[in-house]
């Protein structure tokens, strides 16, 4: 038990040294970019829920 358990942390290890990490830059600019979606998309839904909300008013 004790054997593959150090197997599978060796292997785990093996493996995350082939991966290509991004540099810092690039984690920067993707994290702006996200949160910059993640708000703009916030915006136009509450826009959209505004303007219906209205309407609904009107309506009623």
């Amino acid at each position: 038990m004790i054997n593959k358990f150090n197997n599978y942390i060796k292997s785990s290890i093996s493996e995350l040294k082939k991966v290509a990490w991004p540099s810092r830059k690039e984690t920067t600019n993707h994290t702006i970019l996200v949160i910059g979606i993640s708000l703009g998309l916030a915006a136009f839904l509450g826009l959209i829920d505004f303007f219906l909300t209205k309407l609904l008013q009107v309506i009623l």
